[in-house]
């Protein structure tokens, strides 16, 4: 720093001030200041920074070892959440949520000294097994299953996603709406679940089983079939896109048209939706906003702020695949 305050004619203090973007340094100066640092290559010393500030500038991210759209946008959206806010990100993939996993992933964690650690946990155990770890710096859950665990958690509602995509079903003039419900181990699943049967109970229509299975196509086009054996029913929601994407195929293969002899909604608003055919009306969550909400999260626990929960509203994108009634 001192090199560079030479050769750019100014303080170290002024260094110091255009690093951390100050706002009292004026443009001239800062312009002075940046041409210096390019012409010597300086770099800050993160590990002498560090000594000085008690912080890394490190976040710890743990989540599942899985290549879900979920999980993965979730991570992809925080990791460049944090590096716009100035932090670097460090990730643990676990494929069981054991608590020694999670202990052993923390460890590692503390040695690299990060600020915080943020933990996707989609599944349930996953809470259970962070909140009974207790740790010297701050940790947010980015998940719906929250209950009980008193650290701040921030979450899209996925009940809110279930009601949106079912409510849109029903005022299409559909009455029977199916749920193809994604493994109820996981907090997503459940919620959306919920949310179904909430938006159903509410309008007074038919309750009927919901269907469980994964979330492959595969399994999707499996549920497909069978409801084509028992007889189709005016609409289904499915818990996540993939599963619609085998609805769409079997009901495809058996000549059933969507949406006039059956609507389809889907969940998540993966790339590509909407060049399904027909194009799919799914529930979109808005990741960006989650991994930014994360990030402040660790932000506000470690300025001392109180553990609470952050909730996303999720947004229904409308497609051709549940078009309005026709005819009945």
């Amino acid at each position: 720093m001192n090199d560079v305050a030479a050769l750019a004619g100014v303080s170290h203090q002024t260094v110091s001030r255009v690093l951390n973007d100050h706002p009292s340094v004026r443009p001239a100066t800062r312009e002075r200041v940046l041409e210096a640092i390019a012409t010597l290559g300086y770099r800050p010393n993160l590990a002498a920074r560090a000594l000085v500030t008690r912080r890394t500038g490190t976040l710890g991210v743990i989540t599942p070892a899985s290549a879900l759209f979920g999980p993965t946008s979730t991570l992809v959206a925080f990791e460049q959440a944090a590096r716009d806010a100035g932090f670097y990100v460090s990730v643990a993939t676990l494929r069981e949520f054991s608590g020694a996993e999670v202990v052993a992933a923390v460890e590692h964690f503390l040695a690299q000294g990060v600020d915080g650690v943020v933990v996707v946990a989609p599944r349930s155990g996953t809470v259970d097994a962070v909140g009974g770890v207790r740790l010297p710096v701050p940790v947010v859950l980015v998940s719906s299953g929250r209950e009980g665990v008193g650290l701040p958690t921030v979450a899209v509602d996925q009940v809110a996603g279930g009601r949106l995509a079912t409510e849109h079903l029903l005022a299409t003039g559909r009455r029977m709406v199916v749920h193809v419900a994604g493994p109820q181990e996981w907090y997503d699943a459940r919620d959306r679940l919920r949310g179904w049967r909430e938006a159903l109970e509410a309008a007074g229509a038919a309750v009927p089983d919901e269907r469980r299975g994964g979330w492959s196509a595969a399994d999707g086009f499996a549920v497909g079939q069978d409801l084509l054996r028992e007889g189709l029913p005016d609409a289904v929601f499915a818990a996540n896109d993939q599963l619609a994407l085998g609805l769409l195929a079997a009901f495809a293969q058996a000549g059933a048209r969507v949406p006039d002899d059956v609507a389809v909604v889907g969940f998540d608003d993966e790339p590509g939706t909407a060049f399904y055919t027909p194009p799919l009306t799914t529930v979109r969550q808005g990741f960006d906003e989650l991994g930014r909400r994360a990030v402040q999260a660790v932000a506000d626990a470690l300025a001392g702020g109180a553990p609470g929960h952050q909730s996303i509203a999720p947004e229904l994108v409308v497609r051709a695949s549940s078009g309005a009634l026709q005819g009945r």
